[in-house]
């Protein structure tokens, strides 16, 4: 980390995203909203694919299917959220589902069968915008995967321990140049970067940086990365500019977190759950 980088002068806040909050037409239907398609739920971790289309779907996109990372679907149907469209990813990939965009890696593990899994997406996503989460990370700085995902916008959404897997650095050294570090990783990768954390960083592939203004403590608790892979996919399925929707879902993701604790619903003891269902309030202009 040793290549000097801007500065992240730009904040995100609800002033700067417009798209956000734009009013839906009339003769609208749920085509006009984007396919989000999940991969990932691996075994033991089926939840944290859930999580994120249950957000994807609360944010707005039309349609959500998740193909989990299991030889075999383990759910008929979500129970909390039946609009979802479940099946194991072999079957969801070789249905060519129109999918517009895709959130990948939550809960998806580190085994062969997760490697294989997004390896196929890599080949088959046709250019349909990606966002690569969690050990979908893990696996990229391991070389189990390789960044060979064709044309097509992607965004690496890494906390600061899988940035510095991803650069070969220390967590601390991620932690003290977070712009730095998000600039980096958008130049090697030629990626978006949503570098999480307290004032989560947003790098575009052209070097352009802007920090949160939006969360608090209660974010630190498991899946809350999952629902934000979601919301991604989400906002970018549904056709928002992509200087919008990056940045509109940390700060949603983050102003969501706001609006719970000020309802008394935390920090403490704030759950990744509750977080859809306040960002489609303020979506809403609640």
């Amino acid at each position: 980390m040793n290549t000097p980088a801007p500065h992240a002068d730009a904040a995100i806040d609800r002033a700067t995203l417009p798209a956000l909050f734009a009013p839906r037409q009339p003769d609208t239907h749920k085509g006009s909203f984007g396919t989000v398609g999940v991969v990932g739920g691996g075994p033991g971790m089926t939840g944290a694919a859930l999580l994120a289309a249950r957000a994807a779907l609360k944010t707005g996109a039309g349609k959500v299917l998740v193909g989990f990372a299991q030889e075999a679907c383990p759910l008929a149907c979500d129970p909390i959220q039946p609009e979802l469209m479940l099946r194991d990813f072999r079957s969801l990939l070789g249905d060519d589902p129109g999918v517009t965009a895709w959130a990948a890696g939550c809960g998806i593990g580190t085994s062969a069968l997760a490697a294989n899994a997004l390896s196929e997406l890599f080949v088959l996503r046709r250019e349909a915008p990606l966002v690569l989460d969690a050990d979908g990370l893990n696996l990229l700085a391991r070389g189990d995967i390789r960044p060979n995902w064709g044309a097509g916008p992607v965004v690496l959404t890494p906390h600061p321990a899988e940035a510095g897997r991803l650069l070969g650095v220390s967590t601390a050294q991620v932690q003290g140049d977070r712009p730095g570090a998000a600039w980096q990783l958008a130049q090697r990768y030629k990626a978006w970067v949503v570098l999480k954390g307290a004032g989560t960083v947003v790098c575009a592939p052209d070097g352009g940086l802007q920090v949160n203004t939006s969360g608090n403590p209660g974010l630190a608790t498991a899946g809350t990365g999952d629902v934000l892979a979601g919301m991604l996919a989400s906002l970018i399925a549904q056709k928002l500019p992509l200087e919008q929707a990056v940045p509109g879902a940390v700060w949603l993701h983050g102003a969501a977190a706001d609006a719970l604790v000020a309802r008394g619903i935390g920090p403490i003891g704030l759950t990744a759950g509750e977080l859809a269902d306040a960002a489609r309030i303020l979506r809403n202009g609640g």
